[in-house]
């Protein structure tokens, strides 16, 4: 039932918003904070503005394995 719930709610998600390449947000464009450091390296921020990341996702459909309540022997 979790996860039938888990699967409805994500497929809602997906309709109501735009998917692009970092997850799931209400713009098909995020905003992204691009700047230099003081060393000279680039540095490009985006995806805060997404509902839901890949990473969540996959957090969410990978299983936990519960450890073994005692000695198996």
């Amino acid at each position: 039932m979790k996860k039938i719930t888990l699967t409805f709610i994500l497929l809602l998600l997906s309709f109501s918003g735009c998917v692009n390449k970092h997850g799931i947000s209400a713009k098909y464009y995020s905003d992204c904070k691009e700047y230099y450091d003081l060393q000279g390296y680039y540095h490009k921020e985006c995806g805060e503005d997404d509902i839901v990341t890949y990473e969540q996702m996959k957090n969410v459909i990978k299983k936990k394995e519960t450890p073994p309540k005692g000695n198996v022997w």
